[in-house]
């Protein structure tokens, strides 16, 4: 198995090695899967036993990754923002909701796993603090102006 993969990335020097690497750690797992299936089954496990268990076990999991995908999708989006430096502490930023709507704007205090602290500088409640959630960051468009305060005027010289 390992001589074949070597002579197929020896053959075509464009697959990439990390992508014959993935492809001979699926079958050594595949493998180790069916000797530990024979070797269950010459024990006496029941197929269908194993079949049961195993689709069980997979849709608590499928439940269990789509409860916390929220909270997934917040941290990673964290993640995103300590590395990508979308914007930083001190920023003002808007989040665009649509071009009818005015959206959450104000200066960034705090960044945290799951939300970013911004200083409401909206016209219904200046100084407020709002707490937006970090995947949001990344679902809508977003403004920055790097000095902290929003320009007055909308008339910007190019």
């Amino acid at each position: 198995m390992a001589r074949g993969l070597k002579r197929l990335g020896e053959r075509y020097p464009q697959v990439p090695a990390t992508a014959l690497g993935s492809l001979r750690n699926g079958l050594r797992w595949l493998v180790v899967g069916g000797a530990v299936l024979l070797v269950l089954e010459r024990l006496g496990v029941s197929a269908q036993v194993l079949w049961t268990a195993l689709t069980g076990f997979a849709a608590v999991a499928a439940i269990a990754f789509f409860a916390v995908w929220s909270v997934l999708s917040n941290l990673f989006c964290a993640l995103l923002i300590f590395t990508l430096a979308p914007f930083r502490l001190g920023d003002s930023v808007e989040i665009i909701e649509s071009a009818d709507k005015p959206g959450v704007k104000g200066r960034v205090l705090a960044i945290n796993l799951f939300y970013t602290t911004l200083e409401d500088q909206g016209s219904d409640s200046p100084g407020a603090l709002v707490q937006v959630p970090n995947s949001l960051f990344f679902q809508k468009a977003v403004r920055r102006w790097r000095n902290g305060t929003f320009p007055t005027s909308r008339n910007y010289e190019i």
